[in-house]
């Protein structure tokens, strides 16, 4: 016949599994992640979403491209993807248009004020990573970004 645990035998087995909240990447990458995106708001304000300041700075940075390679770009599925060049679009900032070179598929580029935005903008955007990155020194800030790169 099998002994079942002994209430003390489970809470001594409890407090050596516990689980501190605390100490969980998840949570120091969320508490992280509202620290960032704090910091994003005060410095581009409202003016656009980390989401939009994405696709604008990867359009600027790539050049046209189709919506789905944004995306992938960015890391953004289809459907948000989607409704950032919609809005974005909707503001003057992007245009979309037959691609050259296969007429089936419509590129996404920056129209000027797109551009003008992205260029006004960058300082601000550089602003957030330096601000975000600032309790750490200089060679902190590249073993963190180097893990966090690993973590992808």
């Amino acid at each position: 016949m099998a002994k079942t645990p002994t209430t003390r035998s489970r809470t001594t087995a409890h407090k050596s599994a516990s689980y501190n909240l605390d100490e969980q990447v998840g949570f120091i990458l969320r508490q992280v992640s509202q620290r960032h995106t704090a910091i994003f708001a005060a410095e581009i304000g409202s003016q656009l979403t980390a989401t939009q300041w994405a696709a604008l700075s990867k359009l600027a940075e790539a050049g046209p491209c189709s919506q789905n390679q944004l995306g992938r770009l960015t890391a953004m599925d289809v459907a948000t993807i989607k409704g950032v060049i919609d809005r974005l679009t909707a503001r003057g900032l992007t245009e979309t248009g037959p691609d050259p070179g296969d007429g089936r598929r419509l590129l996404v580029t920056l129209t000027r004020a797109g551009q003008a935005l992205v260029e006004k903008m960058s300082p601000n955007a550089l602003r957030v990573t330096e601000e975000t990155l600032a309790p750490l020194t200089a060679k902190e800030r590249g073993v963190f970004v180097a893990l966090l790169a690993k973590l992808r």
